[in-house]
């Protein structure tokens, strides 16, 4: 018989999110951690004994606690959007709840207060290219990160589906490869002709045997079973992405993501659909693709230059 009380509770939602939803252990440690932090508060200032005693005036109450809790990287409190993160989390808990026939507060009641609208970083092409050219092409590593941030900019991919990514992975004849991105849904990404020409001359480069695309060169070589321990990872990576905007003196504090950003812009502003455009990016809505429109839509833009005075 299933426990009623929360931590048992929480716990039977995350063997769900794992079994069921096939969600990444990354995502399922964060909904750990968030749903925890409701317990531990709930622990000191309203013990819940049994679910039924989760109520709208608990979750007001614990919306007062996240606004006034601090980062625990520093002495400011949590942005919007991190609490929302909190909320959000305990929402699909509800859910689950109810999916199970236990009588909750229905997560619709709970509404996710308006974040501030993030700027949209890109990179245009005059920038790009001052980017993609500063790595020393003459050393082993300037053409990894050479070929990193070609990858970047021609898949669209994120920071961690690129380092996932390993040498028998990548077909250079057809210059295309499957991912599996976040939420475990699967995608085929492509190669441009200059992103698939650099990384050859990496792969070229490279005398050893190790199975991940992309190794470290820092350190002490690690041949553990296929090289694993040499995987480069995606704070390597933020790292040379952030050198070589430095080198290059770029207005624009890009990161992998940046890279990412200026992918999805470069495709809509020369004529690809929005619904393509998702699918490369591996995005479950085509609402989270529509960010990317408001810098891209051309008509605007000639609305802006036949109508404005300023342009007379």
């Amino acid at each position: 018989m299933t426990q009623l009380n929360l931590p048992a509770l929480v716990d039977e939602f995350l063997e769900y999110l794992e079994v069921e939803r096939n969600l990444s252990p990354l995502t399922i440690r964060d909904y750990r951690h968030y749903l925890n932090n409701f317990v531990n508060w709930s622990n000191v200032n309203f013990p819940i004994s049994s679910p039924k005693q989760l109520t709208i005036e608990t979750v007001r109450k614990y919306r007062v606690y996240l606004a006034h809790l601090n980062s625990p990287n520093g002495n400011l409190p949590l942005k919007k959007v991190t609490q929302n993160y909190y909320v959000i989390a305990l929402r699909s808990f509800l859910r689950y709840l109810i999916r199970k026939d236990i009588a909750v507060v229905a997560p619709e009641k709970i509404e996710l207060p308006k974040t501030e609208s993030r700027s949209l970083k890109f990179l245009d092409r005059d920038q790009l290219e001052r980017l993609v050219a500063q790595p020393d092409v003459s050393t082993e590593a300037g053409l990894r990160d050479k070929a990193v941030m070609e990858m970047l900019f021609s898949t669209g991919l994120r920071v961690s589906e690129l380092c996932r990514i390993d040498r028998d992975q990548v077909n250079l004849e057809r210059r295309e490869f499957g991912v599996i991105g976040k939420g475990r849904r699967a995608r085929v990404v492509f190669l441009s002709d200059r992103a698939c020409i650099w990384l050859e001359k990496y792969l070229v480069k490279r005398a050893d045997t190790f199975k991940p695309l992309f190794i470290r060169y820092a350190g002490n070589q690690e041949p553990t079973v296929n090289g694993e321990k040499m995987r480069l990872t995606s704070r390597s990576v933020q790292r040379i992405v952030t050198k070589y905007v430095r080198k290059a003196r770029l207005p624009v504090a890009a990161t992998p993501h940046v890279l990412r950003h200026s992918f999805a812009t470069d495709l809509l502003m020369n004529g690809a659909d929005l619904r393509s455009v998702q699918e490369l990016l591996g995005h479950k809505n085509v609402a989270t693709t529509q960010i990317y429109t408001h810098v891209t839509n051309a008509q605007l833009r000639d609305v802006h230059k036949a109508f404005h005075s300023g342009n007379k």
